[in-house]
């Protein structure tokens, strides 16, 4: 591959918090950014191509997900792929005897098997770029709480599914995880809307006393893109404040 060619990453969920930190890093960091969002793209995102797509139909319907593999590579073209940042994610709250078939599966489709499918597809791009792929997991992987079954579960498989891909792959392509706690996000911020003493308690709960930030995701996958450290491979990285580590004590 030429020195002079584009690196490429491609960033899932890229009209979100998170996702729009991601594309920010990456793109001030010499990555040309293909972004990927089912959303409208936001007018000042620094992206060499927006991908519309729709994560979960990707995984259903086999015709419109290869469809949407095939526009990717002609971006592609032969310069290969640097990294592909799985950061798309939906979040379906609900109870043991509430949750229904469709919750489920579209949770499934979008958090867990969209991201292996990606992979799957774009390996021998990564390969060409010694590439690497970045899931972005959460806490709920390892620590949860009521109502969110669905999604902690989709997590923890996510976090399994990266360290089960780091031993398939080997040597191939580098494969992490990000386990973030809190992030403040405009839809995190939605939720506290009626209760601001709620969101103060939750700032007070993490050891470190606040709230994570969305850059700070970004930084975290950037660096394990760049490759400075190549020997990180199969690591699900907790970026939470220290909140993992906190046993609560019912008073």
């Amino acid at each position: 591959m030429n020195q002079t060619s584009p690196r490429y990453a491609l960033i899932t969920g890229a009209a979100g918090g998170i996702g729009r930190a991601l594309v920010q890093e990456f793109h001030a960091n010499g990555y040309s950014v293909i972004a990927m969002d089912m959303m409208p793209q936001p007018a000042d995102m620094p992206c060499v191509e927006y991908v519309h797509a729709d994560l979960e139909k990707i995984v259903a319907d086999p015709a419109y997900g290869n469809n949407v593999i095939a526009d990717l590579k002609v971006v592609i073209g032969h310069c290969g792929l640097r990294a592909l940042i799985n950061n798309a994610a939906v979040q379906i709250l609900g109870s043991a005897d509430s949750l229904t078939r469709e919750d489920w599966e579209r949770t499934l489709k979008v958090n867990l098997l969209a991201p292996f499918f990606l992979a799957q597809a774009l390996l021998p791009d990564l390969e060409q770029a010694n590439g690497c792929i970045v899931n972005v997991s959460s806490i709920h992987a390892r620590l949860t709480k009521k109502d969110f079954i669905a999604y902690a579960t989709s997590k923890a498989a996510l976090s399994g599914m990266t360290r089960a891909m780091a031993i398939d792959l080997g040597g191939r392509v580098r494969v992490n995880a990000i386990e973030p706690a809190a992030i403040d996000t405009e839809m995190l911020k939605a939720g506290f809307l009626d209760n601001p003493a709620g969101y103060h308690q939750l700032q007070a709960y993490h050891p470190q006393g606040k709230i994570g930030l969305p850059d700070e995701v970004a930084t975290c996958a950037l660096v394990i893109a760049n490759g400075s450290m190549p020997f990180l491979h199969g690591a699900c990285i907790p970026l939470d404040g220290g909140i993992g580590a906190c046993l609560h004590d019912p008073k």
